[in-house]
């Protein structure tokens, strides 16, 4: 029971037939009274005609006494002792009487006709009691006949019994039909709701088929409400199926990269006799080997960096606290380092330590090559933006060099210390958050590094 009521089906099933419910409940309270109001205009019609037909034959003799040729009235049922149709006549002035004439259907009994005085020639409705605890309908009319001084109040009645009966058939065949057309509707519902759902199976089985290695996307061709998220998700396993590619022939390349140190270590140290310069060697295999493995970080930190969106890094306070840090690290050089930063903030759309990272690596490869200053200028650009450059005044990269100082530890100096990756590792790292980083002369001199990277937009 749980399940069906947690199922999307049954939740559709269950709003339609509520709502049809509802909505064929109303239909018939409004149909049936519909139906009554018809028939009780046709009732009232019909008396209607019978009171026309008792008004014309109304007489009054000399003697100013009634008279009713009950013969000229056609309907048998004004004979027949309560038949459900009567007539009678009142004297309503200049004394009043009941039932001075009356149909024999009304045998011993009178109409108690209301103590109203219906203007000349208007009619006037009233539902009644009347004979053997029947209800009925009444229409009355006051008329004078001649030159005689009286007023007659003349009345016609109906049994209403014969009208709830009509109606109580009506009601029964009403509430049969439309109990039939719910379920023939709930029938179609279901069909609806069937074929509605069937992509949503569809699609449960490409999941199924995806999960167990016999489809590796999943098909298009879906309603246009779900090929949008088919596409999507679509988009989603091509992505990791990248990642993973690349995952694998990162450890690939590490593995390869590793080959040789780890050759040299093991036969200088199956040697009996190892060479006077061995630790030399040792040192500059283990260094080669740290700077893949620390290349082969950079490139997974910088892949993920990519993924991580919706974040926002205001820049001068990163770029002023890395200036700190290179003013102690570099201090035996007595560098000169400076920041200009634009009236409105720079705010980064990446995560801080991306961003740290990013200009640490900068910083720290101008601080070791400037002779005595090193600037950091951040602006925004009109189109979403913002654009970071380092400049220093050292000997600066020759632009045939540049290519290779961006490439996987383009170490143009061995003797300075590090493994190279700086420039590769922010090239990656801008990269990844679609940015560029571009290498030009500085005007100070030495060279220029230009990162482009996105901008969040400000929250003031």
């Amino acid at each position: 029971m749980t399940r069906r009521v947690a199922s999307l089906r049954w939740r559709l099933l269950a709003a339609t037939l509520a709502a049809m419910a509802v909505a064929l409940t109303l239909a018939g309270v409004l149909l049936q009274s519909l139906f009554r109001e018809h028939v009780m205009r046709q009732t009232e019609a019909d008396l209607l005609r019978q009171l026309d037909l008792l008004t014309a034959r109304l007489v009054v003799d000399a003697a100013d006494q009634p008279r009713v040729d009950a013969a000229a009235l056609a309907d048998p049922r004004w004979q027949q002792p309560y038949s459900g149709l009567y007539w009678q006549v009142d004297r309503q002035s200049p004394v009043p009487a009941q039932g001075v004439l009356r149909s024999r259907s009304l045998w011993e009994d009178t109409l108690a006709l209301p103590m109203d005085e219906p203007v000349r020639g208007e009619v006037h409705r009233h539902t009644l009691a009347g004979p053997q605890d029947s209800e009925l309908r009444v229409l009355e009319r006051t008329v004078r006949v001649g030159q005689s001084d009286s007023a007659w109040r003349l009345g016609v009645a109906v049994d209403l019994a014969e009208t709830g009966a009509a109606v109580a058939r009506f009601r029964g065949q009403l509430v049969l039909s439309l109990a039939v057309l719910l379920v023939l509707l709930g029938l179609a519902a279901w069909a609806q709701v069937a074929v509605g759902l069937r992509p949503l199976r569809d699609l449960r089985a490409a999941l199924a088929a995806l999960r167990e290695g016999r489809a590796h996307r999943l098909p298009s061709g879906l309603p246009a409400e779900v090929q949008p998220l088919v596409d999507d998700f679509n988009r989603v396993l091509a992505r990791q199926e990248d990642h993973l590619s690349r995952a694998r022939t990162q450890a690939g390349n590490l593995a390869h990269a590793l080959k040789t140190p780890l050759a040299v270590l093991d036969q200088l140290a199956t040697q009996a006799e190892p060479p006077a310069d061995w630790r030399h060697h040792v040192r500059e295999q283990v260094a080669l080997a740290r700077r893949h493995v620390d290349w082969q970080l950079a490139q997974a930190r910088a892949s993920a960096a990519g993924q991580r969106r919706g974040h926002r890094t205001e820049v001068a306070p990163t770029g002023n606290a890395l200036l700190r840090v290179m003013d102690k690290v570099h201090a035996q050089r007595h560098l000169d380092l400076g920041a200009h930063w634009p009236r409105e903030p720079l705010v980064f759309a990446g995560e801080e330590p991306d961003l740290q990272e990013l200009l640490g690596n900068l910083l720290d490869n101008a601080c070791q090559w400037a002779q005595s200053s090193v600037a950091l200028i951040g602006q925004r650009l009109p189109n979403d933006r913002l654009v970071l450059c380092v400049d220093d005044d050292g000997p600066g990269i020759a632009p045939e060099a540049r290519e290779q100082a961006l490439a996987r530890g383009g170490r143009l100096d061995e003797r300075k210390p590090g493994s190279g990756l700086g420039l590769a590792i922010a090239h990656d790292l801008a990269r990844r958050y679609e940015g560029t980083l571009t290498l030009e002369d500085s005007p100070l001199g030495g060279l220029r590094v230009r990162v482009e990277l996105p901008a969040a937009p400000n929250l003031a």
